[in-house]
């Protein structure tokens, strides 16, 4: 059985969300191109199936990379529409737009779910 992803229900009292695309202008090249990178579908994969809480900080990920590094990724993670990001003070929290996504590619964060990184 393949893995699912886990969807959590926005909490209230969130940050607005920072600059996205909207769900109408989301394109699949733009999000094909963000997710070929290994080390973004790696992030988004977590996200969907890791998640213990509606959004996480860069921290949460365990990733050895400097922080301008990590900045860039999740900056295109948002930018093609696949992310949703808030700032909260200093942090900037994540989580995937799965139902944006859903609507607009059905079946595509299932492949992701689905994908098995690299040893």
């Amino acid at each position: 059985m393949p893995p699912t992803e886990t969807v959590f229900p926005e909490p209230p009292g969130l940050p607005a969300p920072l600059p996205e695309p909207a769900v109408e202008d989301l394109r699949l090249e733009t999000v094909l191109a963000a997710l070929s990178d290994p080390l973004r579908l790696t992030i988004v994969r977590k996200l969907l199936l890791e998640s213990e809480q509606f959004d996480h900080s860069c921290g949460w990920f365990g990733l050895d990379r400097p922080k301008s590094s990590l900045t860039h990724h999740f900056k295109a993670l948002r930018e093609a529409g696949i992310t949703r990001q808030r700032q909260y003070g200093l942090e900037r929290r994540s989580h995937v737009r799965v139902d944006d996504l859903d609507t607009r590619f059905p079946g595509l964060l299932g492949l992701v779910a689905a994908w098995t990184p690299p040893a």
